[in-house]
């Protein structure tokens, strides 16, 4: 069985058929998804589609959406994780984190706003004794200056693409490293080379559905432009992302699935009673 330790089933892209693409998903071996929330609008249709699915959720504020929330989102946020305290399918506080990538989001007041919002959340993770599930886009050194100063029981950061170093300080913290669509593009040589060399108790996968993906359902401008259509990223799309993985770290698919679901396990131990 594999899990899907970050999929965005409640995007408006999956809205036409959404029950259908997580039944192909299962189809092909997807048992579990984990839906992280985005900001609080979506609470409630994250943890719905969790339920709905036998899946599992995580509630937070992105951090692309740190500029729209609200100062009492965060005490509504702390409300939502006591109501739901003793719901087995919320495994997570996430999507939290930084985001320096985005031009907007790197001017000094929103990264100070980020932090903010990032180190609160924090703080109620650590009060509710949830892992938390991190967006890390050029900002993998602050948010790890951020766990230090507020310890938290591990979790998984997103979409790694880091350092070899930053990933080691990651993994002392008793973070697993997600890995995705960004790893099947050969020119991305030094993301597989990491993917290869990090010790097997760091990998978890994940799609990032519909967003990250995979070289083969990606189309360039040029050939959006010439008619082709973009793909969309599915959960279904996993065990074939996985086979990049384990040809690159040379193990048997069977070997790697079992891994990396024991590892998302681990890092979100909520995991174990699904």
């Amino acid at each position: 069985m594999w899990i899907d330790t970050h999929c965005h089933l409640d995007a408006p892209e999956f809205e036409a058929d959404r029950d259908a693409v997580r039944q192909q998903a299962r189809n092909a071996g997807v048992g579990l998804c984990v839906i992280p929330a985005v900001e609080r609008a979506h609470w409630g249709a994250v943890q719905a589609l969790a339920h709905r699915h036998a899946d599992a959720y995580a509630l937070g504020i992105h951090p692309l959406y740190v500029p729209q929330a609200h100062e009492d989102d965060l005490q509504a946020l702390d409300d939502a994780l006591t109501a739901s305290q003793g719901d087995p399918r919320l495994v997570a506080v996430g999507e939290i984190g930084l985001d320096f990538f985005v031009p907007a989001l790197f001017e000094p007041a929103m990264r100070e706003r980020q932090w903010a919002f990032y180190t609160a959340q924090l703080k109620l993770a650590r009060k509710h004794g949830l892992p938390v599930i991190l967006h890390v886009r050029r900002s993998a050194d602050l948010l790890l200056k951020g766990l230090r100063q507020v310890a938290v029981s591990g979790g998984i950061a997103h979409a790694f693409n880091g350092s070899a170093q930053q990933a080691q300080a990651f993994m002392d913290l008793g973070f697993a490293l997600g890995f995705g669509g960004a790893m099947t593009y050969e020119r991305a040589t030094q993301l597989r080379a990491l993917a290869t060399a990090v010790p097997e108790s760091a990998l978890v996968l994940e799609t990032d559905a519909p967003d990250i993906p995979p070289h083969w359902i990606y189309q360039t401008a040029e050939q959006r432009a010439a008619g082709q259509p973009q793909g969309r990223n599915a959960p279904e799309q996993l065990p074939r992302i996985a086979q990049v993985l384990a040809d690159l770290r040379g193990l048997p698919v069977p070997v790697l699935a079992a891994i990396t679901s024991g590892n998302a396990r681990r890092c979100l131990p909520r995991l174990v009673q699904l």
